[in-house]
């Protein structure tokens, strides 16, 4: 017959087998993926500077890559897995919704705007970022807004909103643009670069240091005139509550401890990679404000 001692110490075990089966138990999307695998998977962009490029070593760095890495510190935390392989998975404007749909990648460390109609399929951290899209054309060619475009061609990049806008645009206003698709950013400034597009139109940071990097960067202008806000986003699975409540932890606590200060000087008020050209962007008012009040909102009147 067991001891009163023996009976005790085994309803002890079974308690503790029994929280750890539930615990288990409880776990699943993206955390439970994670934790079986022993890997996490982030998605990054290659030409994407300064949230996400490859710098002078071919190394992936940036901006959002840095936040994503705050990330994978809180899962490895709640995890309990200091140790956790991290995967770096190069994506596209084109393939970063599928590869994320289909379980490729966990997160994706880019600069994608989070807008209503994208949240139909993924969801999104809280914000990281406020730009607008504009195009860039050269200073000759005396472009301020769309209108000043018509007869004339128009690039932007494959998979992106501000292609899907500007397209939107010009047939609403019969504005007689030939818009074109380019398969990456470099490729559709390069466009502008050799006169074969008048303009390419894109997210303004993004235009920023293309320009800055361009070989005679006096040559271009900025349209003064945005078309429109947009907010950028890390991306995720949507649906996947427990995921996205360590993420949104993870880029909060950045924010309310100051440390996105840090972060931001280093890529925007800095010499970065690969030509250590300073961006010398400062934060903008937009982007103060949801560092003092997150959101994960697809609407641009909430950065407004």
């Amino acid at each position: 017959m067991n001891s009163p001692r023996i009976a005790l110490c085994l309803a002890g075990l079974g308690f503790i087998a029994a929280g750890a089966a539930a615990q288990a138990q409880a776990l699943d999307g993206t955390l439970k993926k994670v934790k079986d695998s022993g890997t996490i998977t982030l998605g990054i962009r290659e030409s994407s500077s300064p949230f996400s490029f490859l710098d002078d070593e071919q190394k992936p760095v940036g901006y959002s890559i840095d936040l994503c890495l705050k990330i994978v510190d809180a899962v490895k935390a709640d995890l309990k897995m200091p140790n956790l392989n991290v995967v770096l998975q190069p994506v596209t404007s084109a393939t970063r919704i599928p590869l994320m749909a289909n379980g490729t990648i966990d997160l994706e460390c880019g600069s994608t705007t989070n807008n209503v109609e994208r949240q139909q399929q993924v969801s999104f951290v809280d914000t990281t970022f406020v730009t607008a899209n504009r195009f860039v054309s050269k200073k000759s060619a005396g472009l301020n807004k769309l209108e000043d475009l018509k007869g004339k061609t128009l690039v932007s990049t494959s998979g992106t909103s501000n292609l899907k806008e500007v397209t939107e645009i010009n047939g609403a206003k019969s504005l007689g643009i030939n818009i074109v698709p380019a398969a990456e950013h470099p490729a559709a400034f390069a466009m502008v670069e050799t006169d074969r597009a008048s303009a390419f139109a894109m997210d303004d940071i993004l235009l920023y240091g293309f320009v800055a990097n361009a070989k005679t960067p006096a040559n271009y202008v900025i349209s003064p005139e945005a078309i429109s806000i947009q907010p950028y986003g890390i991306m995720l699975r949507k649906g996947d509550a427990a995921f996205k409540k360590v993420a949104d932890g993870a880029v909060v606590a950045v924010f309310k401890s100051g440390e996105i200060n840090r972060i931001y000087a280093k890529w925007f008020l800095s010499p970065i990679p690969p030509k250590n050209i300073n961006l010398n962007v400062p934060m903008s008012e937009a982007l103060k404000k949801i560092i003092a009040s997150p959101t994960d909102s697809g609407d641009p009147i909430a950065y407004k």
